[in-house]
């Protein structure tokens, strides 16, 4: 065989081998085209048939991604069923708390109107022949006290109301109605609105709020709603912090996200505790106050419902933190 035969068959083969592998660079590279357009939510119908050795993988990753999102589909339908019956839960509860609401207000007034001989219902409260009859009390001071227990009252019908109000915003976030604006928000301006609201807090539990200036930083998020999962955040510092103690905030930002930090000079979470703080109507063993285990998983929510994350750890030197990166991007 000649050499120019031989660099005839080489070219040849050379020739062939880059046809074939141009049309194997074409077919991954579609293969990628259209991951990335699963990826960001925009997928092909269909994949274009194409022959060849790719053409296996090419129809697992089809009939793969065909079951993922019917797969996913499945889940956002259990989601809206499961904020439905949220909401209806919630609404539902709305009746009955109305209903006590106003009986123990009646309650109140009933009491008053015993203890100082006011006229009820068009008359007054007892007549002559019932006083005669001992049927009513001498004296506003045979009177039983039942205060204490009115008062208890109310107090369970405030934590059932918050209950109510918090399923309904729980129901408005998995349904995706939580109206939420995006404005540029200064940080500093964030953490003092939401430490001033929590002012008659913050006094009942005797600690207080340090939020140092650090200059101009901002992100991009809803004030209202940002601001409650702030809240949320700090009154469960101000349940840990001992008495006389300071809840601590800071922040900064770098080109990728801004950063915020808020801490306490308490004791720290619980190990057992930390994989469950931001799970709906958790509670951990070692609870304060009477919440009912939902403003840590409305922070998280609300937060990364806007471009956020946040975690929570405990602090070298003592202390638990709750730390938010709102992404710039």
């Amino acid at each position: 065989m000649s050499m120019v035969l031989v660099v005839c068959i080489v070219i040849a083969a050379a020739a062939v081998l880059a046809v074939w592998r141009r049309r194997q660079d074409r077919q991954i590279r579609q293969l990628a085209e259209y991951l990335e357009k699963v990826n960001t939510g925009n997928p092909e119908t269909v994949l274009e048939n194409r022959e060849g050795e790719l053409s296996k993988l090419q129809d697992e990753i089809y009939k793969t991604v065909t079951s993922l999102y019917e797969t996913r589909d499945a889940a956002l339908d259990a989601r809206r069923r499961y904020a439905d019956n949220l909401y209806n839960i919630a609404h539902q509860l709305k009746t009955p708390i109305t209903s006590m609401s106003l009986s123990l207000q009646m309650m109140r007034t009933q009491r008053k109107a015993l203890i100082e001989g006011e006229i009820v219902s068009g008359r007054e409260l007892f007549s002559e022949e019932e006083v005669l009859s001992e049927k009513r009390p001498v004296s506003g001071k045979d009177i039983p006290d039942c205060d204490d227990e009115l008062v208890k009252m109310e107090l369970q019908l405030s934590r059932l109301t918050h209950l109510e109000e918090s399923l309904l915003l729980l129901a408005r976030v998995d349904s995706g109605t939580l109206p939420l604006e995006q404005k540029d928000v200064d940080v500093f301006t964030l953490l003092m609105l939401a430490a001033d609201n929590l002012q008659e807090f913050l006094k009942q539990k005797k600690v207080t709020v340090d939020v140092p200036e650090l200059g101009a930083v901002r992100v991009c998020a809803d004030l209202e709603w940002t601001m409650e999962a702030v809240m949320n955040l700090l009154k469960n510092c101000g349940e840990h912090s001992p008495e006389g103690g300071v809840i601590h905030c800071h922040y900064e930002q770098n080109p990728i996200y801004t950063q915020i930090r808020i801490w306490d000079d308490g004791n720290g979470f619980a190990a057992e505790d930390l994989p469950h703080l931001f799970e709906r109507f958790y509670r951990g063993e070692n609870e304060k106050g009477d919440g009912i285990g939902i403003g840590l998983a409305l922070a998280k929510e609300i937060i990364e419902l806007q471009n956020g994350t946040l975690r929570a750890f405990n602090l070298p030197e003592g202390g638990a933190c709750f730390e938010i990166h709102f992404y710039c991007h």
